[in-house]
């Protein structure tokens, strides 16, 4: 499992872009995870699935709610990341108000929740390999702060417990 120190790894995940733009194509778009967290600050939580009650109602809703302030604490990013295709993560960013604010990043194969090592098996409820619900603070794609549920909770990845543990961490390298 990756730990705090670690770099993410180099896999590539996918996001919906809903308008032609110079830098993206109008469609599904290649991110290279550890390109697109080169040089800044990330707020990165994962979830085991679009849609889904605790992550509407909670997880994805609390990172909308502290987006000003953890902006302000320097974050430059905040990702979310599922195993889902790219058009279900924009159809759920959308629903939820996070298009423009949070990126929706699709990781339809589970390659980065594999490649992380936080894989949740959801066969038996007819989901299949899903990615455990975690938080991570990144800076330019090292592992800073690491925040890993256990089943069936959302205690610990929340957005205020991101937000306390950053502001802590940013007092102490100064």
């Amino acid at each position: 499992m990756i730990q705090v120190g670690d770099r993410l790894p180099d896999v590539v995940l996918m996001e919906y872009c809903e308008a032609s733009t110079p830098g993206c194509a109008l469609g599904p778009q290649p991110v290279r995870v550890r390109e697109a967290a080169a040089g800044k600050l990330v707020a990165l939580f994962a979830v085991p699935g679009a849609f889904t009650p605790t992550c509407s109602t909670r997880h994805l809703p609390g990172y909308l709610q502290r987006y000003d302030e953890l902006r302000a604490a320097g974050v430059k990013e905040i990702w979310c990341v599922s195993v889902n295709d790219a058009f279900v993560m924009h159809a759920w960013g959308r629903e939820q108000g996070a298009n423009g604010k949070i990126r929706m990043l699709a990781d339809g194969s589970a390659e980065f929740a594999r490649a992380t090592g936080l894989t949740l098996d959801l066969t038996a409820r007819g989901l299949g390999l899903r990615s455990n619900r975690y938080s991570m603070l990144v800076q330019d794609g090292i592992v800073r702060v690491l925040n890993v549920e256990g089943a069936g909770a959302l205690e610990v990845s929340d957005a205020d417990t991101l937000l306390a543990q950053l502001r802590s961490w940013s007092a102490q390298v100064g």
